[in-house]
């Protein structure tokens, strides 16, 4: 039997970078729970046409977790709806533990996350060779405590393309940080804000005026901040390009040869 409950992810905020999968599934549900303060609500009444919808916004684990078990005792399809992709900052894990508690089976679905739809604002690939092979994906400490072994300015000594999400309110931190690693004044950052939506925004500068442009465009919440010279790799002419298509390079598919 097809699991009753499903934990999809909605995307990064424009309506059709929602899966096909999720799309499907917010058609058939009978009661959707959405993220109201992060999902946008069209995306919601285009697909779930039928569905009873609650706006988690307000609501407790509780809560939810009250609306999701009255529904599956009435034998109806249920969609839980987070923003970008459930497994990024999704706060599903407390969610799907009181389902296993209740022996109650679930599906999750994958979406697209803000940091590619940023990277795709961009124009931009964030993985380049000789320049970053490595992508991290982390978030400053705030109200909600992070590891001591992960504390940006500790992985900022990577140097690595950073990814960084929820902290855009305390950018001035976020630069401090980030300096005392890899990073330099001259470090290539961008912010994308609210991206794919219609109001989307970008600033593209470096570390040393990053906090500056985000102060003044206004922008404290809903956007990414990426660090790392990848960002710079086409505008200062860096030769950092794939092999993969390279005619001198063999694969499996294809016998290379020299000009």
């Amino acid at each position: 039997m097809a699991a009753k409950i499903s934990f999809v992810g909605a995307g990064p905020g424009a309506t059709d970078l929602i899966t096909i999968r999720g799309a499907r599934l917010l058609r058939h549900a009978d009661v959707v729970i959405f993220a109201g303060s992060l999902v946008d609500k069209k995306l919601v009444h285009l697909y779930a046409t039928k569905a009873d919808i609650y706006d988690s916004a307000g609501m407790t684990l509780s809560e939810v977790i009250t609306v999701m078990m009255d529904a599956f005792d009435s034998g109806r399809e249920i969609v839980r709806l987070h923003t970008g992709d459930p497994s990024i900052y999704g706060a599903i894990q407390e969610q799907m533990e009181a389902l296993d508690r209740l022996d109650i089976d679930y599906q999750v679905v994958p979406g697209v996350t803000s940091a590619f739809a940023a990277a795709a604002a961009l124009k931009q690939e964030l993985t380049l060779p000789e320049l970053s092979q490595t992508v991290i994906i982390t978030r400053m400490e705030g109200r909600t405590p992070v590891p001591e072994r992960e504390q940006l300015s500790a992985i900022a000594q990577l140097g690595a393309t950073m990814v960084i999400y929820l902290s855009v309110g305390m950018v001035e931190k976020v630069v401090d940080q980030l300096l005392q690693g890899a990073y330099t004044s001259a470090t290539p950052a961008a912010v994308v804000c609210r991206a794919s939506w219609d109001d989307e925004q970008i600033i593209q500068c470096t570390l040393s005026d990053l906090a500056e442009k985000v102060s003044e465009a206004g922008i404290d919440r809903q956007a990414m901040i990426i660090v790392g010279d990848v960002l710079a790799a086409r505008r200062e002419g860096l030769k950092a390009k794939s092999l993969l298509y390279d005619g001198g390079f063999s694969h499996g598919f294809r016998e290379g040869h020299l000009a």
